[in-house]
C-alpha cells in the first residue's frame, strides 16, 4: 500500500460504487431492547442483491480494472459470499471470474456463485494449499487478482457501510457507542474504522469472531498477527481466515479496536433473534457480531450499539433446523 487508507478513500469508493449497490437499512427492535438492557440497531447487509456486504468491496475493485485486465479476467478465493460478490459484479461488467472454493463450501453459496457465471476451481482446506492453486492459476491466465479482505480497495468499499451508519444514525439523532462487525481477515471492520473522524464522538470498534478462530482477537491484544491453530471447525464458515491481513490489522490497531467471539450455540441462538426480532435470515457469518452484542450485556448496558449483520446465505434446511432448536 504505497499511502495509508483515509477517509477520502472510502468516500470515492461510495461514489464509485453507488449505482451497482444497495444502502442498507439499520433496523430497531425497541421490545428487544428492552429485554437486553441496551439500544442495538442492525446493519441488514444481508438484503444485498447477493446476500452479503462482499458486494461493496467487489465492485470497488472491479471498477478499477485496466482495460487489460478486464480483457484477461479475475480470480478469487473464497467459501461463498466474495465469491458470489465477485462473479456478480463481474458479469454485470461484462468480465470472466474464476472463484476457488473450497469443497465444503455451502451447497447454497457454490450453487449461486456458479448460477452467476463464474468457473469454479475446487481445493480440501486440508490437504490443499489454497494460495499455491490460486497463484498458478493467475499465473497460467493472467488472471487478476481480487482479494476478499487484504487490497485497499477492498478495505475501502467495506468501509462504505461506516459512511451508512453515520448518515442513518445522524438522521436520528443517535451517536452510537459500539459498531461491531464479524471478521474474518478484518476488511469489514478496518472499512468502517476509517470512517471514525465522521463521528463526534467515535464509536468504539470491535470485531466479531467464532470461539478458537479469534485470530483477530488476540492479535488485536498483543499488538502483531496471530495464527489460527485449526482452519475448519466451526459453523460460520465465512469467518475462518487464518490470520489478519496485513492492512487491515494497522488500520484496527491504530483505532483501538477489540475483539470479541461467540460459540457456535450462540450464533444460533443470534440467528433466532434476527428472525424474530428484526425478521431478518442471517447465516452463521453473518450473525456472529449480533451474537457477540447480546452476550456481552454488561459492557453494553444503557449505551447504543451498532451491529453489522453481515450476511444471509445459508441453506434453508440448516436454517429451518436452526429455528427449530429454540422450540
Amino acid at each position: 500500500m504505497s499511502a495509508p487508507l483515509t477517509l477520502a478513500d472510502v468516500e470515492a469508493a461510495a461514489a464509485r460504487i453507488a449505482p451497482h449497490v444497495e444502502a442498507t437499512p439499520l433496523l430497531a427492535a425497541p421490545l428487544l431492547d428492552e429485554e437486553i438492557g441496551f439500544r442495538l440497531l442492525v446493519k441488514a447487509e444481508n438484503l444485498q442483491p447477493i446476500g452479503a456486504f462482499k458486494l461493496r468491496g467487489a465492485f470497488n475493485q472491479i471498477l478499477q480494472l485496466t482495460e487489460e485486465e478486464r480483457r484477461r479476467g479475475i480470480i478469487a478465493v473464497s467459501s461463498g459470499n466474495h465469491a458470489q460478490a465477485v462473479a456478480f459484479a463481474a458479469r454485470a461488467m461484462g468480465v470472466s471470474a474464476t472463484i476457488v472454493m473450497p469443497r465444503d463450501a455451502p451447497r447454497v453459496k457454490l450453487e449461486r456463485t456458479k448460477a452467476l457465471g463464474a468457473r469454479v476451481e475446487f481445493y480440501d482446506r486440508l490437504s490443499n494449499d489454497r494460495d499455491a492453486l490460486t497463484r498458478r492459476l493467475a499465473e497460467q491466465e493472467g488472471l487478476r487478482f481480487i482479494h476478499p479482505y487484504d487490497d485497499p480497495r477492498t478495505i475501502a468499499g467495506q468501509g462504505t457501510i461506516g459512511l451508512e451508519i453515520f448518515a442513518q444514525t445522524r438522521a436520528k439523532d443517535i451517536a452510537p457507542d459500539a459498531i461491531i462487525a464479524s471478521c474474518s481477515g478484518g476488511g469489514l471492520a478496518a472499512g468502517i474504522a476509517l470512517t471514525s473522524p465522521l463521528f463526534e464522538r467515535a464509536p468504539q470498534m470491535f470485531t466479531a469472531e467464532p470461539a478458537g478462530f479469534d485470530d483477530m482477537r488476540r492479535s488485536l491484544e498483543n499488538g502483531a498477527a496471530q495464527i489460527n491453530p485449526a482452519l475448519t471447525g466451526s459453523i460460520c464458515d465465512a469467518l475462518l481466515a487464518p490470520t489478519p491481513g496485513r492492512h487491515t490489522l494497522p488500520i484496527l490497531l491504530a483505532c483501538g479496536a477489540q475483539g470479541l467471539t461467540a460459540t457456535d450455540a450462540q450464533v444460533e441462538a443470534a440467528m433466532r433473534v434476527a428472525a424474530e426480532h428484526f425478521r431478518i435470515v442471517l447465516e452463521p457469518g453473518g450473525a456472529a457480531a449480533l451474537a457477540c452484542a447480546l452476550i456481552e450485556r454488561e459492557r453494553f448496558a444503557g449505551k447504543t450499539v451498532v451491529v453489522v449483520a453481515s450476511g444471509g446465505n445459508v441453506d434453508r434446511k440448516d436454517f429451518a433446523s436452526i429455528l427449530d432448536r429454540s422450540r
